[in-house]
This record gives structure tokens, sequence and C-alpha cells, in this order.
């Protein structure tokens, strides 16, 4: 069963709306508890902001049907353009859907699933699964009823799905203190039984703009690529929820997509103190990605290297501007991983780079160029004699994706020497070699085994299952 925890175990955020009297029970239904706080408690116009929010929602393409979503739970005025990036992408064929929520107003131990037989809202019931009653027999989990009464991160996701799927049953968790893996395999049989999965979670609080674009980024890096280490780097109110989505979508081999970010800046409000905002996919992967074989067209490749060259100009001259393409072409403007390489007399003289989509890339290939130039440990900065007679090479990469494997022999056979950069991790340990390593090496085995020792890594590690691997393309060019 669950335990409680004295309120002096944990700390519970205090929202303004915990006065209200609780909405209760009414003949086995949980009553709305912020219809007409966080969302419109009018149905009809409920339903069109809805509608509006869907219809104008971002749709980047993805390689597979949507298997589970992380999606904010604000306001719908602050999150709600966010929140319909990644409904909008729900499989208009799922009846059953699972929502793993934090608690707001109760300190527990376990898993709270509430004792009623439908949830409410302006659209209408939505009945509970006959799962969930066979869960909340399970050891910890059971019902606090204070965590369900007043609880927002489960109840805004409703709407959301009335609009998008029309019927459907429902299995709500609200989590308190539990491991997030454990969790995770009690649950995993479920995403073989056609349940689609909702984790519930905002991201940073009350930093100013510039500092949360920071600070989410590196969950949406985390959350997205099953960056496990990076989680305790995280703000994020559902972070338990998200980690326990992030091992089931692990184990299933799905791959995570960034839909949509932004914060209360961007949506409604200062930028003084802003909360973040994703929506996250996880997405079951059909075979190869047609959008990787798109190529840099041929004038944006120009502006890039003319950008990297005048940035690295404009430390050496102080007279010297940075050309910066106006405008950026949209290719060019969005998020991307680069790497900076540069020569000078046919020797590397730098190379730095970003694997993760942080920045867009006209920012990535400014940055890195002037960083390679400066600031690799290796060399020594670059000189006001040398800078003629440098070349700078740009490779743009793929998003990174995981790459399942049983045993050395296995990943082996599913790695292309030459095609795939790869990316080892174990723990906080980290290595990568971009795609041209390959040329540089006399086999698979030797790859593999080097870019574990750059890691300080044990030599056959990339033998072990447990060691995680994902893989990249790039596209590299030069100047002539």
């Amino acid at each position: 069963m669950i335990r409680r925890m004295g309120w002096l175990a944990a700390a519970v955020l205090l929202l303004a709306w915990a006065a209200a009297p609780s909405p209760g029970l009414a003949g086995g239904v949980r009553e709305p508890a912020v219809a007409g706080i966080f969302y419109s408690s009018d149905p009809g116009e409920l339903e069109e902001i809805i509608r509006e929010y869907l219809e104008k929602a971002p749709r980047p393409y993805l390689n597979g049907p949507v298997k589970a979503l992380i999606s904010p739970h604000a306001g719908y005025r602050f999150s709600g353009f966010v929140a319909a990036a990644g409904y909008r992408r729900v499989p208009r064929d799922v009846k059953r859907v699972l929502i793993l929520a934090p608690s707001h107003h109760a300190a527990f131990v376990g898993v709270s699933i509430p004792d009623v037989d439908a949830y409410r809202t302006p659209l209408g019931l939505v009945p509970l699964d006959p799962e969930a009653k066979r869960l909340a027999g399970l050891p910890g989990f059971g019902y606090v009823p204070e965590a369900h009464a007043a609880e927002h991160s489960l109840e805004v996701q409703l709407p959301f799905l009335q609009k998008a799927l029309g019927d459907f049953t429902l299995i709500p968790l609200v989590l308190g203190q539990v491991d997030p893996e454990e969790l995770a395999r009690t649950l995993l049989p479920l995403a073989d039984q056609g349940v689609f999965f909702i984790a519930s979670s905002d991201l940073s609080h009350y930093h100013d703009y510039k500092e949360a674009h920071k600070l989410d980024a590196v969950c949406t890096m985390a959350m997205s690529r099953f960056m496990f280490h990076y989680m305790d780097l995280c703000e994020a109110c559902g972070k338990t929820p998200v980690t326990v989505l992030m091992h089931i979508a692990r184990e299933k081999g799905w791959t995570g997509r960034v839909l949509d970010a932004a914060n209360t800046a961007d949506t409604w409000g200062p930028m003084a103190q802003v909360v973040g905002y994703a929506s996250i996919a996880y997405v079951e992967d059909q075979g190869e990605d047609p959008m990787r074989e798109a190529k840099t067209p041929e004038k944006d490749r120009q502006a890039l290297l003319t950008l990297a060259r005048s940035a690295i100009r404009a430390k050496l001259f102080p007279d010297a501007q940075v050309i910066r393409p106006e405008p950026v072409p949209e290719s060019l403007g969005e998020n991307r991983g680069c790497f900076v390489t540069l020569h000078v007399d046919g020797q590397l003289k730098g190379c730095i780079g970003t694997i993760e989509p942080l920045q867009s890339l006209v920012e990535g290939v400014e940055f890195n160029a002037v960083n390679a130039a400066f600031q690799d440990p290796r060399f020594s900065p670059l000189s006001v004699e040398e800078f003629p007679n440098i070349k700078i090479e740009i490779s743009v990469l793929t998003v990174p994706r995981p790459l399942p494997f049983t045993d050395g022999a296995d990943l082996k056979e599913k790695l292309k020497p030459g095609v795939h950069g790869v990316i080892l991790s174990r723990g906080m340990r980290r290595s990568t070699f971009l795609p041209q390593v390959w040329e540089q090496v006399p086999d698979t085995d030797t790859f593999l085994t080097m870019l574990c020792r750059k890691g300080s890594m044990a030599a056959n590690c990339w033998q072990d299952p447990e060691t995680r691997v994902l893989v990249y393309e790039a596209e590299y060019f030069e100047e002539e």
C-alpha cells in the first residue's frame, strides 16, 4: 500500500487555488478542479480554443507513429499551444491512455489511483480503464484522496485528449516518491496492449528568459535523447513521471523528438520570471528516415563557410565584421548539431562542435568556428600570421538516435562504417567519433575500441548492451 509522508519530509508547492473548495466526488465521478481557472469551463468556448491550438501547432516530420508524449500542464493561455503540438500527433485509433502526473498537493510514497469510475471535464465524461483497478491492487499502488482532489497536472490533459480522440478510457496515475525504473517495468507490458502513455510536466520555473532557455535546453535534450545522467540538472516539476516514461520508451526502442518548446514570455507574459514548457514525442521509427538524405543547398553552404571565416577574422582584427546571412534561410534557422574543423597547411589546428541540436545552425557555426580557432585545448590559439592559411570544414549533423543491440556482433552488424557517427555512454562517461573518423581506422573493432578508450571506459565496453549507443550522420563541406 501507499505510505504517507509527513509534511516536513517533502516540499509541497502551494498554489493559489489550493484554498478553493475541493471538487470532491459525485456518483463515482471526479469532478473538474481547475475548469474556469486553467481552461474555459464553457464547453463551446473550450472546444473552439483547443481546435485553434491544434490547427496552428507545428507539425515537424516524424518517421513513424507517436507512442507516447511529454506534455505541459499549465493554464492553456500559457502552454496550450505547446501542448497542441503533441496532441495533434496522437494516432486517432488510440482508445486507452495512461497519464503519469506529479503530485502538487500531497506528499506520499507510491502511486495513487483514484477510486472513481470516471473523470468529468466540460466536454463530458472520461471513463476509467479496467486496468486502473487492477493496478490499484498491486504493491506500491493505492489511493490518496488529497493527491487527486485539486490536482491540475492530470486534469488539464483530458480536454485535449477528448478533442483529439473522442472516446477513450483512462488510467490516471499520480506519482509520489517512486523508483522510476521499477515503476517502468511494471507498466511496460501495457505498451504492447495499445495503451498510449503521457507524462505531465512543465520545465524550469521563475528564471529570466535567457537563463530559462539554457536550463530548458538541457531538459529537452536529456528527455528526448534518454540522457538519464543529465536529468539531475533538469528543472521539471514532473521529473519523476518523465523519467518513468523515458525508461519505457528506451526499452521499447522508441525515438525521442522535440515537437515544440517555449516559455511564458513566448506565449503570454513578461521576460523577467518565466516558466518553460516542451512537447516531446516518443516515436516508433519505421525504417530509415528519408529526411536524413536532405542536403544543405550550395548557397547555404557558402553562407555558413563565409560566416565561419568572418567570425574568426572578427576576433583577430578589431575592424572586421561578422558576415551573417540576412535574412536567415529557414534551413539554417533550424536547431542542428554541427562541428567546425580548421586545418593550417594541411595540419589539424582545431575542431569544436556540438552533437545535440541545442541552437540554430547559424548560431552553432559561428560559436564553434570561434572556439575551434581559439579554445581547442589541444592547440595554441590561431594567430594573425596563420589566418590566411586556414582551411575551414563544417559538419552538419542529423539528430542522434538510439541504436539498440544485444551484443558486440549485433552492434557491428547494425553500424554503417563511413556513414554513422557514433556516441557511446556509460553513466557520466561519454565519447563520440564523427563519421570521418572511419577513414582513419582499419576496421569496426578498432573504431569502437578507440571510442571506448576516448571516453575513459573499458576497451570492450561496446560489446556490453548496457552501454548506450546513439548514431547520427553528417554532411560535411569545406572551402575551395
